[in-house]
C-alpha cells in the first residue's frame, strides 16, 4: 500500500472521502495536472494515469521514484536531521551552477529531505525559485521511508509524468477520461493570496484559462472535478456546472482564530 511521499500545502488527504464520493463511477484514463502531493492519486492507484505539475522539482521527484527508487533510498539515508546541515542543503539552489551539478536522484532526495525536515512540512519558494522554509526542529522526521518509496515506484510505472503548464494535458484527453484539478485556490480576500508553490504564481487570468480548459473537457465528453475556495469569483466562473460545498480544516493562517473548518467547493460537469 503506497501513500503520498510528501506533505503539501492545500493537500487533499482530509477530503478524500468527499472527493471519492463525488467522482464519476466509471472513467477511462486518470489525469491530474496539478499533482502536488498526490493524495487522491495515491488513494485511487489508477492503472493508467497522466500527471503533471509546473514545479520541476516535484515532477523530477515522481520520475525518480518511478525509475530509480533504490538509488533514491540510498541517497536519502545520507541526510542528517541537523539545523546546520539543513541550511546547507537548502542553500544549494542559491547558486545555479552548483545546483545544476546535482543529478536527478540528488535533487529528488534533497526535495524529500527539505519537505520532511522543514517547518510544518511546507514547501515554498521565493520569486527566484529558491526554497525559503526554515528548519523544523523535529525530533525524528521520517525522510527515508524505503517501503513506501518502492510501493509508489510500482504504481508510477503505469503513469506518464510531465513537467509544464496545466494545459499540456489537453492534447492527451479523450472522451470518457477523468481529470481532477487541484489548482492554487482563488484567495478569499485580497490579503490571503498564497501562490508560492512555484515562482510562477497563479493569478486571475490563469484561473480563467483553467475554466476554459474545463469547457473543452466537457465539450469532448470527458469528466472533470475541480477543487477551489468558496470565493464569489469561483461560483461565478463555474455557474454552469455542479458546485458542491465541502468542509476542510486549514491551519496555514497567521491568525490562530481563523484556523479550523472552512467551506471549499468541488465543481463537477456530471
Amino acid at each position: 500500500m503506497c501513500k503520498p511521499i510528501i506533505k503539501w500545502v492545500g493537500g487533499k488527504r482530509q477530503l478524500i472521502k468527499d472527493l471519492k464520493r463525488l467522482m464519476p463511477k466509471k472513467y477511462n484514463r486518470y489525469f491530474e495536472p496539478f499533482i502536488g502531493g498526490g493524495a487522491l492519486f495515491f488513494e485511487l492507484k489508477p492503472e493508467n494515469a497522466y500527471i503533471n505539475d509546473y514545479n520541476p522539482e516535484l515532477t523530477n521527484l515522481y520520475t525518480t521514484i518511478r525509475d530509480n527508487p533504490t538509488e533514491l533510498i540510498e541517497d536519502l539515508q545520507q541526510h542528517k536531521n541537523e539545523s546546520e546541515y539543513y541550511y546547507e542543503m537548502r542553500a544549494l539552489d542559491r547558486d545555479k551552477k552548483v545546483f545544476s551539478k546535482l543529478n536527478n536522484i540528488q535533487r529528488a532526495s534533497r526535495f524529500i529531505y527539505l519537505n520532511k525536515t522543514g517547518f510544518n512540512g511546507l514547501y515554498r519558494v521565493n520569486s527566484k525559485g529558491e526554497c525559503n522554509v526554515p528548519f523544523g526542529r523535529y525530533k525524528n522526521p521520517k525522510y527515508c521511508d524505503s517501503e513506501n518509496i518502492q510501493a509508489c515506484s510500482e504504481l508510477l510505472k503505469n503513469t506518464e509524468i510531465n513537467n509544464g503548464d496545466f494545459e499540456s494535458i489537453k492534447e492527451h484527453i479523450k472522451e470518457g477520461d477523468f481529470v481532477y484539478f487541484d489548482p492554487p485556490y482563488v484567495p478569499l480576500n485580497a490579503t490571503s493570496s498564497f501562490t508560492g508553490y512555484t515562482d510562477q504564481g497563479f493569478d486571475e487570468d490563469m484561473q480563467f484559462r483553467l475554466e476554459e480548459l474545463c469547457e473543452y473537457i466537457d465539450k469532448i465528453g470527458a469528466y472533470f472535478m475541480l477543487s477551489n475556495s468558496s470565493a464569489k469569483y469561483v461560483y461565478e466562473l463555474y455557474k454552469d456546472y455542479n458546485i458542491h460545498e465541502v468542509k476542510a480544516t486549514r491551519s496555514i493562517n497567521s491568525n490562530a482564530s481563523k484556523r479550523g473548518k472552512i467551506t471549499e467547493v468541488v465543481v463537477t460537469n456530471y
